[in-house]
């Protein structure tokens, strides 16, 4: 809100998820069809004793013992994932900042391990953290009060919150969330991916129903799992979908019994990690409210990083916060430092206070992390007496409008909002999401890839996550970096046309999976 008064999303929603030509599909195919046949091939040799094993085996002493694992679930990864396994888990050591280091190292076993050269590739270009906000970089004196709080509290609390682990400076951060969100209250946790997977337990149980978004992330979808709730899945941001699944609990009732559902609950995202899409709010809050539905939102890559004052989905649709019934979010992407938090209403914040299971098992979330995100938080609110906060917010939206244009004019396919920081780039064929990597490190720029199983089998991906400390010169730099990579590898699939993956979006009719 500005002056009091909501600020209301006036512009159209636009969103692309462009389909790729047939070609590189059938291309892709055949890519992991054949890396499928020598895999098998590799394994015949393997246990034939030709080639060495490089892989974990059992040992012999339990060879009459049922095995932990089936040999076929390690496959991919002992076929395919390891020739191209240098491109992940690479070392840094420096703050993730615009700049960063990276340690070198090579592999003489064709990546089965790996050995560092002693060398420091430095001054990497950053575009796969996610340092939205530029707000994770080296000390400097503005981190003053996070010094003083280490050498007041030290390090860690050593305790939950339910016993001696609640400290002062977990109520400042708390009351801070709250007002920052215009919620009543809020509770932090030590860990993001805990934030989801314990909490929701603790909302929805048995007799509930879950109505979750596709492509949620890995710890909502894991905390559904754990509450012991139906869960239903709808297509990713189509309200057809939802509102079908949500006229048909209301109208069937549980399985068998017919009862009413005890709650239903739908659970989405801000901002998609994967995608790089923008949950449509304003259509879900309508039905939400039209069949007394719960929305639950994890703000997680959105909350420092969309609306005009970074406050998230909410701020960035003009919408009321009330229209929410739980917003979770992490600290770990806009405010540089980790932990989570749910907010909401007071009654709400209260229950899960005695009934969250990060609340009863898990350690306190550290007082030199509180107070970095009270700063943080501070810093971004304007309360720390400067308009540096705001400013950094809009920069990193003219840096993610910049960004997208100038790979949208390359003819790069892209998804997502045209307003999201994180910027999904496809590249499809496995071959090339090793050596997209790899050529742009030899170009001193970091970039993360991304493959089955995070991502469909066919999309694989490079996600760059846009920051608002990127200069124009170091953004300039990685767009010339893609467009000669474009043209070397033949990544410029794009036909402009806009949502030609329509199931997204122009679905009237769905079948539900028994």
């Amino acid at each position: 809100q500005q002056n009091g008064k909501p600020h209301f999303y006036e512009k159209p929603i636009v969103e692309s998820f462009e389909e790729a030509p047939l070609h590189v599909m059938v291309f892709t195919y055949m890519g992991y069809g054949i890396g499928t046949l020598f895999g098998y091939l590799r394994d015949f040799l393997r246990n034939s004793g030709i080639e060495k094993c490089n892989a974990a085996v059992e040992r012999e002493e339990q060879k009459d013992f049922v095995p932990l694992y089936q040999n076929f679930e390690n496959f991919y990864t002992r076929n395919i994932y390891m020739r191209i396994r240098d491109n992940w888990n690479r070392p840094i050591c420096s703050a993730p900042g615009p700049l960063f280091d990276v340690m070198e190292r090579v592999s003489d076993d064709y990546n089965w391990t790996f050995r560092f050269t002693g060398r420091i590739i430095k001054d990497v270009i950053n575009m796969g953290s996610y340092n939205f906000l530029g707000l994770a970089v080296r000390y400097d004196e503005s981190m003053r009060t996070v010094k003083d709080v280490l050498e007041e509290y030290g390090v860690g609390v050593a305790s939950t919150r339910h016993e001696m682990g609640t400290l002062n400076k977990h109520k400042e951060l708390e009351d801070l969330v709250a007002q920052f969100l215009n919620v009543e209250a809020a509770m932090v946790f030590g860990m993001g991916f805990a934030t989801n997977s314990m909490n929701i337990p603790a909302l929805v149980g048995k007799g509930c129903l879950i109505l979750s978004d596709e492509l949620n992330h890995a710890s909502l979808v894991l905390g559904a799992r754990l509450s012991g709730a139906t869960i239903r899945i709808f297509k990713h941001n189509n309200m057809q979908s939802l509102e079908k699944l949500l006229r048909d609990a209301v109208i069937y009732g549980q399985p068998r019994t017919r009862r009413a559902w005890k709650k239903i609950l739908i659970m989405v995202e801000g901002v998609y990690s994967m995608e790089g899409s923008i949950v449509n709010l304003p259509q879900i809050v309508a039905l939400k409210k039209k069949y007394k539905a719960y929305l639950y939102i994890d703000e997680a890559h959105s909350i420092g990083s969309v609306g005009p004052t970074g406050r998230g989905v909410v701020e960035f649709f003009g919408m009321d916060p009330q229209d929410v019934d739980v917003f979770m979010g992490t600290f770990t992407k806009s405010f540089g430092a980790s932990g989570g938090y749910i907010a909401g209403r007071k009654d709400l914040v209260d229950y899960l206070r005695v009934h969250s299971h990060s609340a009863v098992y898990a350690t306190s979330m550290s007082p030199p992390i509180a107070e970095q995100i009270i700063r943080s938080m501070k810093f971004i609110m304007g309360l720390d007496g400067t308009t540096q906060g705001l400013k950094r917010v809009r920069q990193l939206a003219k840096n993610t409008r910049y960004f997208r244009q100038r790979l949208n004019e390359m003819g790069f396919i892209i998804y997502g909002n045209e307003e999201s920081p994180v910027v999904p780039l496809l590249l499809y064929m496995p071959g090339k999401v090793a050596a997209f990597a790899r050529h742009l490190l030899n170009r001193k720029i970091g970039v993360v890839v991304v493959g089955f199983p995070a991502t469909p089998l066919a999309e694989a991906r490079a996600r760059f996550c846009v920051s608002a400390a990127h200069t124009r010169e170091m953004l300039d730099t990685v767009l010339e970096a893609l467009d000669e990579m474009g043209d070397l590898l033949h990544l410029k699939y794009s036909r402009n046309k806009k949502s030609a993956r329509p199931e997204l979006y122009d679905e009237t009719s769905f079948e539900l999976d028994d």
